[in-house]
């Protein structure tokens, strides 16, 4: 479990590093809000295009060459925006990125399954997330800062070599193949589709909140670092503290708390994204970092719990093509709404599409307890 937690850190926070720059730098060189999106919707199409592939990547090479694959696709070709920032050769980058991102995240979860014990799953999927979120909570305003005050240049080097010292700590892991799965096992879709609704919602607010934040608030460069900082600081207590009631309680019961909080954070960078109060702009990160952090591990344990362990990878499968389905099409579509009616309407529209599900999660509860049993 350390080395993949180690492993864990070191993929994301490569990928942070770069998340919010690239489409800053897109733009800075004249390209327009809905073409800055558009990068990490690019990034992520590509992720879930890869992600429907990864588990029978998992069956056929096992854990480990995934995993190394997809840290020397996520990091070294970062290196060719040092040549070029034309949208073009941005948008491919981006493209081979999200395949690399593809392997770690569905290969990283899925391990994870594979080596916790089924009453400290909840724990464990929240110890990967503190992992991830620690190196999100670093890379996100480091990257801006470190653009800010010298150049893009060395964001992307970082970007190159962070992800690929993860292949390091991959050496260690064991040697494990996903098991078949046969032809009697199916994933159920039925307790899954609450929370992978969920998940998809909230994490498409997320894509808009980091592609899109800098660049509102661009005169503010350093309170929009501090800003996705905090954020990454509140999924990581979000997301640890929803593991611990589900590994106590079930999974699911805190499903329509954290989309309240998410939403409420949407109505508050609403406010705030227009000349706002700093303190209402932290305020809103604390609480949509604590309901998306808890909508991340509910949903995630509910579809490991939901698919057993000869479907760990499909379930791992379909929990990342929703977080990042949801994000690309969150950043794309986000980044038309603010080309077409400014910022505020970013969080406005985000605000409606959360709060629009809590009826529909009241039910993952009763799915949840089911699952939790």
């Amino acid at each position: 479990m350390v080395g993949v937690l180690i492993m864990a850190a070191a993929a994301f926070g490569g990928w942070s590093l770069l998340l919010p720059v690239v489409p800053l730098q897109l733009a800075r060189s004249g390209g327009s809000d809905a073409l800055a999106g558009s990068v990490t919707a690019v990034f992520m199409a590509a992720t879930v295009l890869t992600q429907l592939l990864v588990p029978r990547l998992l069956r056929t090479y096992g854990y480990r060459a995934v995993l190394v694959a997809g840290c020397l696709l996520l990091g070294p070709p970062s290196l060719v925006l040092l040549l070029s920032a034309d949208a073009v050769a941005v948008l491919a980058v981006s493209a081979v990125r999200g395949v690399g991102f593809g392997m770690l995240t569905v290969a990283g979860s899925a391990l994870v399954a594979e080596l916790a014990p089924a009453q400290v799953l909840g724990r464990a999927t929240g110890a990967q997330g503190i992992a991830i979120a620690s190196s999100q909570m670093a890379g996100l305003p480091l990257g801006l800062a470190i653009a800010e005050r010298w150049s893009t240049a060395p964001v992307f080097v970082l970007g190159a070599l962070v992800p690929a010292l993860a292949v390091v700590a991959i050496a260690r892991l064991p040697r494990l193949f996903a098991r078949p799965t046969g032809t009697s096992v199916r994933l159920s879709v039925v307790v899954v589709l609450v929370p992978v609704v969920a998940l998809a919602c909230v994490a498409a607010v997320f894509g808009g909140l980091t592609s899109l934040l800098p660049i509102a608030i661009a005169d503010r460069a350093a309170v929009a670092g501090v800003v996705l900082a905090v954020a990454s600081v509140s999924i990581l207590v979000g997301r640890f503290g929803a593991g611990l009631i589900a590994d106590r309680f079930g999974a699911g019961r805190m499903l329509v708390p954290a989309l309240v909080s998410a939403a409420a954070g949407s109505v508050l960078f609403t406010l705030a994204v227009d000349d706002g109060a700093t303190v209402v702009l932290l305020c809103a990160a604390v609480l949509f970092g604590l309901g998306f952090g808890a909508v991340q591990n509910e949903s995630l344990v509910m579809a490991f719990r939901a698919a057993g362990p000869s479907r760990l990878g499909s379930a791992s499968a379909v929990w990342n093509i929703s977080f990042d389905a949801g994000t690309g099409i969150g950043a794309l579509a986000l980044g038309f709404v603010a080309a077409a009616a400014g910022y505020p309407w970013v969080f406005a529209v985000s605000a409606l599409a959360v709060a629009l599900i809590p009826a529909l999660a009241a039910g993952g509860k009763v799915m949840g307890a089911r699952v939790g049993r």
